[in-house]
Formats: C-alpha cells, sequence, structure tokens
C-alpha cells in the first residue's frame, strides 16, 4: 500500500511539474519574462520595396547588426487584396510569439471597405515605430503652384481633374487627398480617382494621363531632383527635414486646417501571450531609441512615432472612428 502511495505521487508531481514547463513556456516565467526560442519571421503583406516591405527589412536588419534581437529574424513577402492576404495568414498563427507582421493606416481602411474579414482588432498591437507623410505631386509644367490653386479649380469642376493612387478607392492614397481636399472645401464625393494597383502612377502623370500623383514623401524625391514633377503640398504637420523634403510645403501652412500620418507599426498574431508582448515593446523600443535606426528614418523621409501596445491600441480606435465617418461620407463604407 505504502509503495502504490508514493507512486500516486510521483505520477501527481511529474504532471505538476510538466503543466508548470507548459506555463512557463507559453506564458513566461513568473517575473513575465519570455525570450523567442525559433526564428521569428516578420510578415510585409505586399511586394518588395514598398513602405511595409522596407519598414520590415529595416527593423529586421538593425535588430540583428546591433544585437537587439539575438534570435534569426527572416522577412517574408505575402502581397495580395491590399494586405488582406498577409492579415489572413497571421490570423492562422493564433497565439503564436514568433510570427510578426508590419501594418499601416490600410489594416483600418481595407477592412471597412469590406475587402478583408481581418481588421487592426484582431491582432496583437506591439508597437508603432514611424510616421509616413502623403504628397500630392503634378508635373513641373502643370498650371498649379500649390494647394489652393489646385483645390480651386477642383471647387468650380472636381471631375475635369484626375487623381491617381497606387491603393484602391477608399484606401490610403485616396484618403488622404480626400481628407486635405475636404478641408480646403471641396466636394470629395466628386473627386475623380483613378486606382493604379500595377504601381505605374507615376508614369501616368507624365504622359498627361491624369493631373495630380497621390503617394508617400519618398516616392517624390528622385522626380523632383530631375526636374520632372513638382510637389504641391505634404500631409505633415511640419515641414519635414532632409534633402528636398525640406523644400515640401504643408498643407497647414498653405492656410488647409489638416494632416495625414501614415503611421507604420508591428503586430503579433491573435491572443498573443502578455510576456512575448512585453518583449517585443522592449525591443522596439529599443530599437526606435537606436542611431542606426535615426539614420534610417533620415534617409526615407521618416518621423520618430513610437507607441507601446497600450498606446497604439487607443491610438487605432481613435483613427477607426475618424476614418468610418469619412468612408460614409464617400459611400465607401461596408
Amino acid at each position: 500500500m505504502k509503495k502504490y502511495l508514493l507512486m500516486l505521487l510521483f505520477v501527481f508531481l511529474t504532471v505538476l511539474a510538466v503543466a508548470c514547463s507548459n506555463d512557463e513556456t507559453s506564458n513566461g516565467d513568473a517575473n513575465g519574462d519570455w525570450e523567442p526560442e525559433q526564428p521569428i519571421e516578420i510578415v510585409a503583406p505586399a511586394g518588395a520595396g514598398g513602405g511595409w516591405d522596407t519598414t520590415a527589412r529595416m527593423a529586421a536588419k538593425v535588430f540583428s547588426e546591433e544585437g537587439i534581437i539575438e534570435e534569426d529574424i527572416g522577412v517574408v513577402n505575402k502581397p495580395g487584396g491590399g494586405g488582406a492576404v498577409g492579415w489572413a495568414y497571421i490570423a492562422g498563427h493564433e497565439g503564436s510569439a514568433h510570427n510578426l507582421f508590419v501594418a499601416s493606416p490600410p489594416l483600418i481602411l481595407v477592412p471597412l471597405n469590406g475587402q478583408s474579414e481581418y481588421g487592426y482588432d484582431d491582432f496583437t498591437p506591439l508597437a508603432n515605430m514611424i510616421a509616413d507623410y502623403g504628397a500630392f505631386a503634378v508635373r513641373e509644367d502643370a498650371p498649379w503652384n500649390d494647394l489652393n490653386e489646385l483645390f480651386e479649380d477642383m471647387k468650380e469642376d472636381p471631375e475635369s481633374i484626375s487623381v491617381v493612387g497606387t491603393s484602391s478607392p477608399g484606401s490610403m492614397d485616396h484618403i488622404q487627398f480626400v481628407q486635405i481636399a475636404k478641408a480646403a472645401g471641396v466636394d470629395v464625393t466628386k473627386i475623380k480617382y483613378v486606382t493604379d494597383p500595377e504601381g505605374v502612377g507615376l508614369t501616368q502623370l507624365l504622359n498627361g494621363s491624369v493631373e495630380v500623383f497621390s503617394t508617400g514623401v519618398s516616392e517624390t524625391i528622385e522626380q523632383v531632383k530631375a526636374g520632372t514633377i513638382k510637389v504641391l503640398g505634404v500631409t505633415a504637420e511640419e515641414r519635414l527635414e532632409g534633402e528636398v523634403l525640406e523644400e515640401f510645403p504643408t498643407a497647414i501652412e498653405q492656410g488647409i486646417d489638416a494632416t495625414f500620418v501614415n503611421w507604420r507599426g508591428f503586430f503579433g498574431p491573435p491572443n498573443m501571450d502578455e510576456a512575448a508582448v512585453k518583449y517585443y515593446e522592449a525591443k522596439f523600443k529599443e530599437l526606435s531609441d537606436s542611431e542606426e535606426f535615426a539614420d534610417i528614418r533620415s534617409q526615407y523621409g521618416w518621423n520618430e512615432m513610437y507607441m507601446d501596445s497600450e498606446e497604439y491600441k487607443s491610438f487605432l480606435d481613435e483613427q477607426n472612428e475618424e476614418v468610418q465617418s469619412l468612408l460614409d461620407e464617400l459611400g465607401l463604407g461596408e
């Protein structure tokens, strides 16, 4: 009988030890510490060369080269659906602490348009890293020299001026232009927006197929240097720093009281463990504060905009409400 009781005690203690071990693996130790135990995958939900891809690769580069994260980090492109393909992929890794993705306003805009079943609130916000901004460019020989001249013509006949962007109607290139134009008094329901999913919007601008190119500031620098286009305005709160960038006037300084920030940050799958969230928050903060990432921000015309998980969630909730209202006005909401 005594031997039988000892065996039962041994089995009980073994089960208890395994349970505790599993709990520590998923939730960190008693102090909440967690470390990655396998390579980390960062998904850029678009093709190579865009803002998501560049942000993911630059973050991975500094993480590795500066030893901020010792585990291997790989960046994987999963384009399609304006981001929806990549989001669906991450949603399939629920609870994983080794699968991340980079996101920006389309994570709010695309679901609100009914083009994705997954939205920002389906994932785990980790940290926002940067603020990027929109730019509105025209050909160098265009008749407009500032946003007010452009918008005056659009008020008179909005459908006579075509605006091109790479994103679909209701997504970022469209909405950033609409937000500024609305503040200037343009009837935004009549704006003629053309989608260019193939990425040749600049070509369309230069050959005269469209009159205005709504894009990111970094996409305009080389053409401004070459003297083929001029930037009428950017969506930043104040002038950006850097060669060429500092020449771009803001909408605000032209008397148009509106901005649009292309925030960009990182998320994990649904139900990521809190210990892993805390780990990534700290690592992304270290990345944001590093001289190496500051140099990258300067190179691409990005501003520092770090937010931890809780701040990020509150910010996203506010953004969602603002965008929903604008989409409803355009008749593009679900």
